[in-house]
């Protein structure tokens, strides 16, 4: 059996602080990666409890940062901390997104923009910034969904985000396949982190018939797509998107 080893190696989990990215932090950190999760700022400092509660029980080779996917500024003062604490930057991991799902008809201007400023944007942004920082054979692996292949209802502007994913991913590993630097997508069906906890049972009900597997994913499944990805064992493999939904869609 071949081991996944990522000694030395440094990676950025937007969001790591819990559901996927909880997972996918400690599973890079459990392969020797450094890990830097981001966190942006709420009123009742949530975000930033989670990821410094996360870092904590991985302990060395881990931080906290403050990052806000929508800014810019927020994402280059974070990604230069990073580098000055770890010396490199070699995996950036596109965890961050939200829910804001209504149907359309009542759907306001404001709960599309925030769902496409920070699902979709947020990783424009962060490519933007840390593509100039990665080492050459980097990894960037993007969060998708199946709802941006199939569409669910009540979530137009969720769906139109995470198709949106999809597209940047193809057309951003062109772009540095030059660097040896993947770019892939990762879409989960649906995963009982806290965000899916959102969904109306009687929806999830609905979902599970869809599933020939019988069950909803866990958090470790998505989390070990991406530690593949992010692995020599995928250095052949860019501009794809891996699904990983127990046979729903693909």
């Amino acid at each position: 059996m071949t081991s996944i080893d990522l000694t030395s190696k440094t990676a950025v989990i937007t969001g790591g602080g819990q559901g996927l990215g909880k997972a996918t932090t400690t599973a890079l950190h459990a392969a020797g990666t450094n890990v830097a999760v981001t966190w942006f700022a709420d009123p009742e400092r949530i975000n930033q409890a989670r990821a410094e509660e996360t870092v904590q029980k991985l302990g060395d080779r881990a931080i906290a940062v403050e990052g806000d996917v929508r800014s810019r500024e927020s994402i280059a003062a974070m990604l230069d901390h990073v580098t000055q604490r770890f010396g490199s930057l070699d995996i950036v991991i596109n965890n961050a997104a939200i829910l804001k799902d209504r149907t359309l008809g009542k759907m306001e201007d404001d709960e599309w923009q925030t769902v496409i400023d920070t699902n979709l944007s947020g990783i424009f942004k962060v490519c933007k910034e840390a593509v100039p920082r990665m080492s050459d054979g980097g990894r960037i692996v993007s969060m998708a969904s199946i709802s941006g292949f199939v569409g669910f209802f009540g979530q137009t502007n969720y769906s139109a985000a995470k198709a949106g994913v999809v597209g940047l991913t193809k057309a951003l590993s062109k772009e540095l396949a030059r660097r040896q630097i993947t770019v892939n997508a990762v879409a989960p069906g649906v995963v009982m982190t806290e965000m899916a906890e959102t969904i109306p049972e009687a929806a999830r009900g609905e979902m599970l018939k869809q599933i020939p597997m019988g069950r909803f994913g866990t958090p470790d499944e998505i989390a070990n797509a991406i530690l593949f990805l992010c692995s020599p064992l995928a250095s052949y493999i860019t501009g794809q998107t891996i699904h990983v939904n127990g046979g729903w869609f693909g």
